[in-house]
């Protein structure tokens, strides 16, 4: 994948592991908030947009939290096509209707003509200022979560619980680190020791999650919280993706006792199905890299019932 240099797209890869081959993501450049009290970005009706591809499980993130909370009529969605193209991200010939991006590149350099940097999902438009708010997703949730409830038909329910705070915060990391991105640090490893060391990670991870799960509904009690839902962005895309292509196949989700009826159990939460394109998780994944062969399987009903409550 290339980047933008000065405003300047360059084809050319970019390297992605340290010096011992281990996969290093790079940190999110854009930074600012959306907020009630915020006189730059402040809560407004259709002020704000979404650049997404629906495959990729951080821009997911924003697009599962913009239904789950009934954010739709107030925060305007493009994506992207799912398989990555020679200039990054791509809307295609006819570009989106925002902009007229045809690349997210053009996003960012709408934002910045002098941009140097990786364009990545997901990207938060402000309309009004003409620039991007925010590319980071966890970020982006947090603020989805709190900061638009005020706005008619917004639903009020709060994933962020503050009496489950230090408990959330806890768990993000280690899922982060570990499952989030050490899918990644699997798939993308250029060492036999890097792939290793996040393989035994991961399931370790995995593991315990379904031994906590044996006890509880959620990861923190009965109620569903943001560590929840930033798990299940990675566990719906595990067999389907991340099992093969990723070789993370020690175990698939739907072999785990707890985990995959827990999977379901997400899944079927209002709001969520409709987010889901196994297509577009098949596409980024296995239509980005050679020999571009889309899978036909695996089979998974995640409509099944998942007798958890």
């Amino acid at each position: 994948m290339g980047m933008l240099v000065e405003g300047r797209w360059q084809s050319e890869e970019v390297r992605r592991t340290n010096a011992d081959g281990e996969f290093i993501r790079t940190r999110s450049p854009f930074r600012d908030v959306i907020s009630k009290n915020s006189d730059q970005h402040p809560v407004a009706e259709d002020r704000y947009h979404l650049f997404v591809n629906a495959g990729c499980p951080w821009a997911y993130r924003t697009m599962l939290y913009r239904s789950v909370k009934n954010l739709a009529p107030y925060i305007s969605i493009s994506y992207t096509l799912p398989a990555m193209g020679e200039e990054g991200w791509t809307f295609g010939e006819k570009g989106e209707p925002l902009l007229a991006a045809r690349h997210i590149h053009d996003v960012y350099t709408a934002a910045d003509n002098n941009f140097t940097g990786r364009c990545t999902v997901p990207v938060l438009w402000d309309k009004s200022t003409g620039t991007i708010v925010n590319n980071e997703s966890a970020d982006i949730i947090r603020m989805f979560d709190a900061e638009f409830d005020d706005l008619q038909g917004v639903t009020p329910t709060r994933y962020y619980i503050p009496k489950y705070a230090e408990q959330i915060d806890r768990l993000n990391e280690r899922i982060y680190t570990t499952v989030n991105n050490g899918v990644y640090r699997c798939g993308f490893a250029q060492s036999q020791e890097a792939y290793n060391q996040a393989y035994e990670l991961l399931f370790a991870t995995l593991d315990d999650l379904d031994a906590l799960l044996r006890h509880q509904r959620y990861l923190c009690g009965e109620e569903i919280t943001e560590a929840d839902w930033r798990l299940f962005a990675t566990l719906i895309r595990f067999d389907v993706a991340y099992y093969s292509q990723f070789n993370c196949n020690k175990r698939r989700i739907s072999d785990y006792r707890h985990l995959w009826p827990y999977t379901r159990d997400l899944y079927q939460q209002s709001g969520v199905a409709e987010t889901v394109d196994i297509d577009a998780i098949k596409g980024i994944y296995f239509g980005s890299r050679p020999p571009h062969i889309i899978p036909e399987g695996p089979e998974l009903d995640f409509t099944a019932p998942h007798y958890r409550d």
